[in-house]
Parts: structure tokens; C-alpha cells; sequence
């Protein structure tokens, strides 16, 4: 499992937010080609590292807006798994906190691997999104509704009674193009 923190000069919402804008991940995150999201939990992605093109879907399996989203692939060529947690700092700072686990699927990858390739990865893709919603005055767009474990292909986990229920509207996303989401 990899991870990095970092603090971002914005609010909590805007943060949030502009995460959940996945399609605009290729202006942040390298490697990253395009993400078209396909429905409220599946985004398809295309990468290409070190000269490899790979693609594969994901599916975001938990989401409470304002606190957390979490992923798994579900098809392709990458296997991997990770959770991005938001903590309101001050009314103006954020943290984020990015995990993942990524199953290397050949020498390459294991080399990789060994490398910290994908920590330097991590930590780059952190400092080039705190700059992104930084250099802005508000977040491309959003989407507030709440996706539970229960719900997802795989996905065994009882929902949350704590939470509210699932009566949020329909991804929007403002100026910004449709939600597509992390890994």
C-alpha cells in the first residue's frame, strides 16, 4: 500500500469537488490519457507509462461526499485499489490523503515497483492537483450523492444507518465536463 497527504488552500466543498471531476484527471495526474465516466460508479481510463498503453475500468465502490472515495478496477489490464480521504483543516486548507494498492503485473511493473516508481508518482500527481484547484477560483464541477459499498458489483458491506439518505440529484458538473472518477 503507498500513500501521501497534502494540504490544499481551499475549502473542504471545493476540494471535494473538483476530486470528483475525474475526467479532468489527464490535467493533473501523469500518465493519465482520458477518463470517460460511463455511469455514476464506472469510469473507463487509458494510460500510457513508460511507453505502454494500458486501459481499464474502475468502479468507485464508496463515496460520502466531503470525506471520501474509494475505487477498485473491475476490468483490464491493472489491478489496483485505493481510497482518497478530504479533511477540513481550517475554512480556506483541505487535506487529502491519497492510498493505493497496485498489483504489478510483469517484470516491469514489479521493477517498478521496487523503484518507489509509484510514490513518486503519487506524490507528483498531489502537488500538480493542489496546484490545478488552486490556480482556480472554485472546483469544474461536483457531484454530492452518496454511493455505499452495498451497492457496488462486489459489494457485500451493509449501508452506513448513520448516513443520510440516497436523495442527492443527479451528477452535474457546472462549467466542467461530466464526474469521472479516481482509479
Amino acid at each position: 500500500m503507498v500513500h501521501d497527504t497534502i494540504e490544499v488552500a481551499a475549502p473542504l466543498r471545493e476540494v471535494y469537488d473538483q476530486w470528483t471531476q475525474f475526467e479532468e484527471f489527464p490535467s493533473f495526474m501523469d500518465g493519465v490519457e482520458e477518463v470517460r465516466q460511463l455511469d455514476d460508479r464506472l469510469c473507463h481510463w487509458r494510460t500510457r507509462i513508460a511507453g505502454a498503453t494500458r486501459e481499464f475500468d474502475t468502479e468507485i465502490v464508496d463515496q460520502l461526499p466531503d470525506e471520501r472515495i474509494a475505487w477498485r478496477t473491475v476490468g483490464g489490464d491493472v489491478k489496483q485499489k485505493g481510497v482518497v480521504t478530504f479533511e477540513r483543516v481550517d475554512d480556506e486548507h483541505t487535506r487529502v490523503r491519497l492510498a493505493m494498492e497496485v498489483e504489478p503485473s510483469g517484470v516491469t511493473d514489479r521493477a517498478a515497483k521496487a523503484m518507489g516508481v509509484l510514490e513518486s508518482r503519487i506524490e507528483g500527481d498531489l502537488r500538480r492537483f493542489k496546484r490545478f484547484i488552486e490556480d482556480r477560483d472554485r472546483a469544474t464541477g461536483g457531484w454530492r450523492g452518496r454511493l455505499r459499498p452495498a451497492d457496488s458489483a462486489g459489494g457485500t458491506t451493509p449501508a452506513d444507518p448513520a448516513t443520510p439518505p440516497d436523495d442527492a440529484p443527479p451528477r452535474s458538473t457546472g462549467a466542467g465536463p461530466p464526474y469521472s472518477g479516481p482509479m
